[in-house]
């Protein structure tokens, strides 16, 4: 079936239920599993904004990396006591969208399949927020598997 699957968490209740979802396939398949986190890095467009409100840029990039290393910590102890070793990511956007992150790392690791969670934003919600399942699900060019918040 699938020998390498990827898995993009946020550490949210829906993120959690595509990591199960994801180490039920690897465990299920024997595959490798790998976990992204991706956070937003303060030093590219916004680069101004932080600047001119007199924020240490450095701090708040250290401290993003450290809530993110915890998600993912989180996520591979999740993993294990589904009966699955992980390996981690901690990916940074550098400008680019999450989702454009997540599909280049999938590509760079040779990913069979990316399993994404869905939070369901609709409206203006989504327009605002906007959706990185939809933009991987769009950009990917492997199946993709979407779980739905319950």
């Amino acid at each position: 079936m699938y020998s390498r699957i990827l898995v993009a968490t946020d550490g949210s209740k829906t993120a959690g239920l595509a990591l199960q979802e994801a180490s039920r396939l690897a465990r299920g398949s024997q595959a490798r599993l790998r976990i992204v986190h991706v956070i937003e890095s303060p030093y590219g467009y916004a680069d101004a904004w932080y600047s001119a409100l007199a924020v240490d840029l450095d701090a708040v990039a250290r401290a993003w990396r450290r809530a993110g290393r915890e998600i993912l910590d989180q996520a591979a102890a999740q993993a294990r006591e589904a009966g699955v070793q992980a390996e981690t990511a901690l990916l940074e956007t550098d400008g680019r969208r999450p989702s454009r992150v997540i599909v280049e790392d999938a590509t760079a690791w040779a990913a069979d399949v990316i399993v994404v969670g869905s939070h369901g934003r609709q409206g203006l919600e989504h327009l605002l927020i906007g959706s990185v399942a939809e933009g991987v699900t769009r950009t990917a060019t492997v199946p993709v598997l979407v779980v739905r918040a319950r």
